[in-house]
């Protein structure tokens, strides 16, 4: 019995020590850790590094927190909050353009608490917050004491917030072993990002993100938030009534002298665009076949003069021009002064064929030329092709703010050197009018329709050439050549085509009822208006759908 006696106490002391190793083992699985997490490490910065979190998002860029206070990358900027910051390289300059006044700054410029208002370092450029925040509607929190500094911009609208109602940890991820970011107290406030089945993804007043038992949370409740910036308003020069535009390409001064028989042609028309100016250099120079005589008799005969401007000679390189902001600031002068030496109505901007660099300094163009055009009365307008993907950078929705008007080149869906088919097919109108509309304000947007039309000419060897033709000379062609139009509801054209010894010919017409449909559409969108080009190339059946009643 003696020797029995050790031998159980021995099986008891395994028994509980093997209790005890399951219940450490148990404990250890599900007892919380109380390790706090290294903040540097989580937002993924070091130094003077500055993580940005964007709508509780962690982006790939840093700002940089020197001189007391934190940058960001301009880059960044443009890219997610405020496209309007412009940097000018090239001169190493920022640029603000407000409805009526540009700021400048360098890097000498001193913010009110005399640190720099930029940083320019490892060719990139940082703002500091102060200066963003003067110009951009968004919540801007910052956390930049200690390691893990960063940033936490919001846009204003509704979140969703709960009441902690039992205190503990934001952890990093979700679990009791996750480390803690940051403690919890009961009554403290979170942004509910994210709801799972035990855990939710919060942000916690101290402008950390991570996972929160859903047990400790009250119910959520959606909340509105709100600034108190004051957005700037773009006030625009309008007409009163609907807009009927006619391009009159002038190559000369004695091509002003067609004035009077281009005009008497017409019907309904309040505004004649001549060709008069033509960039010529990268310096800000420009051709200029302006004539008061010209503007006097337009004014006589109540049309409206808004003299275009375009950008085709193969000497200009658009990128490269409007990349200075003295070179802009020099054409946007000589363009206001010609404005008020010709007494013109109104500056027409056609530059095409960009280049997608050119894009973000041609409407920093469009921008800064915009503020004496609205301070003086000039009308601006800018001719932009049917918006599609390879265009966007010609950026319609800034257009549409600044400008007042956007021009719709409805035409040249198939264009020399491209396969045969309409210049203007109805569907081709529709579609570019309502992808313009996503960015455009209707009561800004003019449609314009062709005068004119391609001939096509394949040849025996499968070669295809064309021509423009205008509306009257497609006429005669067609009389001349006694060619059978059929009408085409899908293009809402006539399509006529004769074959010859030498090849085939096609011609989708465009003519007054091709042009009434045009004008049904917008009419049906209530556009700003239409413009035609070119004055010249029509007859006078096309004037009588080009109206308004």
């Amino acid at each position: 019995m003696r020797k029995v006696v050790p031998v159980l106490v021995a099986v008891g002391l395994i028994i509980l020590i093997a209790v005890g190793f399951v219940g450490f083992q148990v404990l250890d699985r599900y007892m919380p850790t109380k390790e706090r997490a290294d903040l540097a490490e989580v937002y993924d910065v070091s130094g003077d590094e500055t993580a940005i979190l964007y709508n509780y998002e962690r982006q790939e860029q840093t700002g940089i927190y020197e001189n007391g206070q934190t940058y960001l990358p301009v880059s960044w900027v443009n890219d997610h909050i405020n496209e309007r910051f412009y940097w000018d390289s090239t001169e190493d300059l920022l640029v603000y353009a407000l409805p009526d006044q540009i700021v400048y700054a360098d890097a000498e410029t001193k913010g009110s608490n005399g640190a720099p208002l930029l940083l320019v370092k490892d060719e990139e450029v940082y703002l500091t917050l102060g200066l963003i925040a003067n110009y951009t509607d968004v919540q801007i929190q910052t956390f930049d004491s200690g390691d893990g500094r960063r940033v936490l911009i919001n846009d204003w609208g509704t979140r969703n917030i709960a009441r902690v109602k039992k205190a503990g940890s934001l952890r990093v991820k979700g679990g009791v072993k996750s480390k803690i970011l940051t403690d919890l107290a009961k009554d403290d406030t979170v942004t509910v990002l994210d709801t799972m089945e035990k855990w939710s993804k919060v942000a916690s007043s101290d402008g950390n993100i991570g996972y929160v038992e859903n047990k400790r949370l009250a119910a959520a409740e959606s909340q509105k938030f709100s600034g108190n910036f004051t957005a700037p308003v773009y006030k625009n020069t309008s007409m009163s009534g609907k807009i009927v535009l006619g391009w009159h390409q002038v190559t000369s001064q004695d091509g002003n002298n067609t004035f009077d028989s281009i005009v008497a042609k017409t019907k309904g028309m309040n505004v004649i665009s001549p060709t008069w100016f033509s960039l010529t250099d990268n310096n800000g120079n420009y051709r200029s076949l302006a004539s008061k005589d010209y503007v006097a008799k337009a004014h006589a005969k109540g049309l409206q003069v808004w003299a275009l401007i375009d950008n085709f000679s193969a000497d200009v390189q658009t990128e490269t021009l409007l990349a200075s902001t003295s070179t802009r600031r020099k054409l946007i002068d000589s363009l206001i002064a010609d404005a008020e030496k010709y007494d013109l109505d109104g500056l027409n901007l056609d530059f095409e064929s960009l280049k997608t660099e050119a894009g973000v300094h041609y409407i920093e163009f469009i921008r800064e030329l915009s503020i004496p055009c609205r301070q003086k009365g000039i009308v601006l307008s800018v001719d932009n092709y049917v918006p599609a993907r390879y265009n966007s950078f010609y950026n319609l929705k800034e257009q549409g703010i600044v400008a007042d008007y956007v021009i719709m080149m409805g035409y040249d869906e198939h264009f020399a050197g491209g396969e045969p088919g309409s210049v203007s097919s109805i569907s081709y109108v529709k579609n570019g009018i309502s992808g313009m509309l996503e960015d455009v304000p209707k009561e800004k947007l003019i449609n314009a329709v062709p005068f004119y039309t391609r001939l096509w000419i394949e040849a025996g060897d499968g070669s295809i050439t064309s021509k423009a033709m205008g509306i009257a000379d497609a006429k005669k062609w067609v009389d001349n050549n006694q060619v059978e139009l059929t009408w085409q509801a899908d293009t809402a054209q006539y399509y006529g085509e004769k074959q010859t010894n030498d090849g085939a010919w096609f011609l989708w017409m465009e003519e007054e009822r091709s042009l009434k449909e045009k004008m049904n559409v917008v009419r049906q969108n209530d556009l700003a208006g239409v413009a035609c080009w070119k004055l010249g190339f029509e007859d006078s059946a096309a004037w009588d759908s080009i109206q308004w009643n």
